[in-house]
């Protein structure tokens, strides 16, 4: 390994213990890492000789280590979509059920990351176009009705057929990876990493037989506005800045391998969600 990046939460005042980690495996590995001065600020300069602090992120690196919680490392994740650079995270958030390794575990974490020691687990995506952007979701695309407005209906179609159409405050459609975020916390079902398919699921429904539904990977998902007014999209937690108005539609398709994640050798899905969670049952 020659070349990595690096990606923060923006408060880089918090990463000074990791980035002097980096600065001492780097240099004992003989790695660069090119990182953008918006990145780290002024916490980079004077860290290393093999610190490149004029360089904005390039797809020529081999590693990209993610210093922050989960929209830190999805962030990096879409960033090197469609590339083979993995994604190496270092748990800086509440959750971090993506991250690679914890704060405290960075010294011999870092070690192990130059060496080529992890696993690095393949991710899927959901695609959709607007009228003036294409997306790609690593973990979810969300609907929502704006704040103040009065509920949303909104309807999800499979391969031609309406499968729900429900007053509610909005619609998620998950990845396996993204099954574990506002999936869950909707009520619909953990998909284990390596499941083909995405989970389709209500937001606050207004009925009591709402489901959600795992869509086929070959299968297209259209989400349509069926409400008064325009709601709102969300890809990955984040606005998207785009709309749907009143009879609109989004058609969802499922992307196979478009991220790559570094993950400790061994680690588990199974192993994670209980690390994070807690045990499902007693």
């Amino acid at each position: 390994m020659k070349t990595v990046t690096v990606l923060t939460h923006g408060r880089p005042d918090e990463l000074d213990v990791a980035l002097a980690a980096l600065r001492i495996a780097a240099e004992k590995a003989g790695v660069t890492v090119q990182v953008s001065p918006e990145e780290i600020g002024e916490h980079g300069k004077g860290l290393a000789e093999r610190l490149d602090l004029n360089d904005p992120l390039k797809d020529d690196v081999e590693l990209c280590f993610a210093f922050g919680g989960d929209g830190t490392i999805l962030r990096a994740l879409r960033r090197y979509a469609g590339t083979n650079v993995p994604v190496f995270g270092v748990n800086f958030g509440e959750v971090g059920f993506l991250a690679t390794i914890e704060p405290s575990e960075v010294s011999h974490g870092f070690d192990a990351a130059f060496a080529g020691d992890f696993d690095v687990l393949s991710l899927p995506a959901i695609s959709f176009r607007t009228e003036k952007n294409v997306f790609a979701a690593i973990n979810d695309i969300s609907i929502h009705r704006r704040p103040g407005q009065r509920v949303a209906e909104l309807a999800y179609v499979v391969d031609g057929v309406t499968v729900g159409s429900i007053r509610c405050d909005g619609l998620v459609a998950a990845t396996p990876v993204g099954s574990t975020g506002y999936n869950l916390a909707n009520g619909g079902p953990l998909l284990a990493w390596g499941v083909e398919g995405f989970v389709v699921t209500f937001i606050a429904p207004h009925s009591l037989t709402a489901r959600p539904l795992v869509v086929a990977p070959g299968d297209t998902l259209e989400i349509v506005n069926r409400s008064r007014g325009e709601v709102d999209i969300a890809v990955d937690g984040r606005p998207a800045g785009e709309t749907l108005h009143p009879g609109q539609s989004i058609f969802a398709h499922w992307v196979a391998e478009a991220g790559h994640l570094a993950q400790p050798q061994g680690s588990t899905f199974y192993a994670r969600v209980r690390e994070r969670f807690g045990r499902l049952a007693v």
